[in-house]
């Protein structure tokens, strides 16, 4: 510890100081949109852990499980960063993909699996999950 992590240009860059809570890959409709067609592996730390250097562009949107959320990403690269739920700001899920060490923590489960492509491949060693599971924290 800490962790680091960032995005594609270096405008933007994380630092947290916590080990993550839990990962999960999102098949979600709207994770394929922000993976580019293939779900999102999203790593999630207490908030308060967080420290973000640089200007960071939010989102606001609802999920599938009809949540709230803001999604983080960097306005000149266009790296998705983040998601926050607005009814559980403790908790922030960076992208596996911004992280510095990508091996720090691999996906514990499938969400939203019902949601992913036939063409998808899902994990048979995960459990696999049709919809959302209750929150990691």
């Amino acid at each position: 510890m800490p962790h680091e992590a960032g995005c594609l240009c270096g405008q933007v860059r994380i630092s947290i100081d916590a080990e993550p809570l839990a990962a999960r890959a999102c098949w979600c409709r709207l994770c394929q949109y922000l993976g580019g067609g293939t779900a999102t592996v999203n790593v999630c730390f207490p908030s308060d852990k967080v420290t973000t250097v640089g200007e960071v562009r939010w989102h606001a949107s609802v999920a599938d499980s009809g949540t709230p959320m803001q999604r983080g990403f960097c306005p000149e690269c266009g790296t998705p960063l983040f998601s926050i739920a607005e009814t559980r700001k403790h908790l922030t899920f960076i992208r596996a993909g911004a992280l510095n060490n990508p091996d720090l923590k691999g996906p514990e489960a499938i969400i939203w699996a019902d949601e992913a492509p036939r063409w998808a491949h899902l994990d048979p060693d995960l459990p696999h999950y049709p919809a959302q599971i209750p929150p990691a924290a």
